[in-house]
């Protein structure tokens, strides 16, 4: 008796699950700065002027990640809405740069574990992320 073809379409391995890419949190927390900064400016419009160009930065950057890691591009309206700062300027700006040293930190993480195709993109967001410190100040 000859087996029937395609039976061992049950004894065969299943397909590994694909793994999310090892980038995947710091895009996350890229996408999760920018809405930061864009409640701090919709709850301090005097703070656009300054916050701004460091919100596109973090767009900028989302876009780049998104781009290497094969996910979807996140377009600026599809980040969270983050909570409306609480306090005054100053607690606002305090969160922002808590907030900012944090991903710089895990930006320069990322950079030292990544292979070399990806480490140059994540030196230059941890760099931007140091100067994003001083604008936050």
């Amino acid at each position: 008796m000859a087996p029937l073809a395609g039976c061992d379409l049950f004894e065969s391995e299943p397909e590994p699950v694909a793994s999310p890419d090892p980038l995947a949190p710091l895009l996350a927390g890229t996408l999760d700065l920018a809405a930061r900064h864009e409640a701090a400016i919709a709850a301090y419009p005097e703070l656009a002027g300054r916050l701004t160009p460091v919100l596109e930065a973090h767009r900028q950057h989302a876009a780049d990640l998104a781009k290497l890691t094969g996910a979807a591009t996140p377009s600026p309206a599809a980040t969270t809405p983050a909570a409306t700062p609480a306090g005054d300027v100053k607690a606002t700006l305090a969160a922002l740069r808590t907030a900012e040293q944090q991903g710089q930190k895990s930006a320069a993480d990322a950079c030292l574990a990544a292979p070399a195709e990806r480490a140059a993109l994540l030196g230059s967001i941890s760099a931007a992320r140091a100067t994003h410190l001083e604008v936050v100040r």
